[in-house]
C-alpha cells in the first residue's frame, strides 16, 4: 500500500479543484476564492465601522468561506503533523540551486529556506519592512485585481473569465520579473 504521504498526481488534483470551483458557481452561485474569506474576517473584526469595503451585512453571506479557510489552516496543520513522514525535498532545478546557493541558502528539506524564514530575519528593520510591505502589496493586489491569486486562477479560469486570464497572466509575468531581479535585491538585504 502507498503511503499516506504520497503526492497525489498533479492530473488528478488540478481537474478535481477545477471542478469544485465550477460546481460551487453553478449549484451555489459562489465564487472559490480566499480573499473573500480575509474580508469577511475584517468585516466581523470591524463590527460595521471602518472603511466602507468592510461595512456590510456579512452574515447574508453565510459562513461557509469562513468554515472553507478554517479547512484550509487545519487541512495544512494535519499534512505537515500527522500525515507527513519527514520533510520533502523541494524539486527544483539545478540552477535554481546554484542561485540560491549564491544568495546564501542551501539545498535542504522543506518548503521554507530556514535562512530565510526565521524569527531572527523579522527581527531586523528590512525583514519588517519586507513583512508588512509585502502583506500590504497582497492585499492591495488582491483588491485591485478584485481577487486573489486562487479566486482568479481557479474559479474564474475554469469559468472562462477573460479578466481572470487576465490576471493570471499579469500575476506570472511579475511573478517571474521579481524572481529575477527583486528576491535577489531582498535576500542579500536580510544576511
Amino acid at each position: 500500500m502507498e503511503s499516506l504521504s504520497a503526492s497525489w498526481p498533479w492530473y488528478v488534483v488540478g481537474p478535481a479543484i477545477g471542478l469544485v470551483a465550477i460546481l460551487l458557481l453553478w449549484v451555489d452561485g459562489r465564487v472559490f476564492g480566499v480573499s473573500s474569506s480575509l474580508r469577511h474576517v475584517c468585516a466581523i473584526a470591524l463590527g460595521g465601522r471602518g472603511p466602507a469595503y468592510f461595512r456590510y451585512d456579512w452574515k447574508s453571506v453565510g459562513a461557509w468561506n469562513l468554515i472553507f479557510v478554517l479547512g484550509i489552516l487545519v487541512g495544512g496543520w494535519v499534512s505537515q503533523n500527522l500525515i507527513r513522514s519527514e520533510p520533502p525535498m523541494v524539486q527544483v532545478s539545478s540552477a535554481t540551486w546554484e542561485t540560491m546557493n549564491e544568495l546564501g541558502i542551501e539545498k535542504q528539506p522543506g518548503l521554507l529556506p530556514a535562512e530565510l524564514f526565521n524569527w531572527q530575519s523579522f527581527q531586523n528593520p528590512w525583514g519588517l519592512i519586507l513583512l508588512v510591505g509585502g502583506g500590504f502589496l497582497v492585499g492591495f493586489g488582491a483588491r485591485y485585481a478584485n481577487g486573489c491569486t486562487s479566486g482568479h486562477g481557479i474559479s474564474g479560469l475554469a469559468n472562462f473569465q477573460v479578466a481572470s486570464l487576465v490576471a493570471v497572466c499579469a500575476f506570472m509575468v511579475g511573478g517571474i520579473l521579481v524572481s529575477i531581479y527583486l528576491i535577489p535585491v531582498l535576500v542579500r538585504g536580510l544576511s
